[in-house]
């Protein structure tokens, strides 16, 4: 199951993971981020670091990341971010910028 992020576990769980992290930024009146959803579960069922960040529950860290369209996927790797997807996103594309 995806994780949730949030501002007190973003550094921990995100910028400081060892592996690549995929945080999809969402809300849960958006359509198009409840079709990304089941994608998003799958890659966490896989095994990939996956976690969501509600973005009208933490509006700081879409400040933070510029996010001005949902879904937005982002993938960090060494505490920086390396993929930037808007929209829809298939699965492996995700799958691709997180190997």
């Amino acid at each position: 199951m995806a994780k949730v992020f949030t501002t007190d576990n973003f550094e921990t769980e995100v910028l400081n993971a060892e592996k690549s992290v995929l945080v999809d930024f969402w809300a849960t009146w958006c359509g198009p981020c409840r079709r990304q959803a089941p994608i998003v579960e799958e890659l966490a069922e896989a095994g990939y670091e996956v976690g969501k960040v509600d973005v009208d529950k933490e509006p700081a860290l879409a400040q933070q990341y510029k996010i001005m369209s949902i879904p937005t996927l982002l993938v960090f790797k060494g505490g920086k971010e390396t993929a930037r997807y808007v929209g829809l996103t298939p699965k492996a594309t995700l799958e691709e910028a997180l190997q």
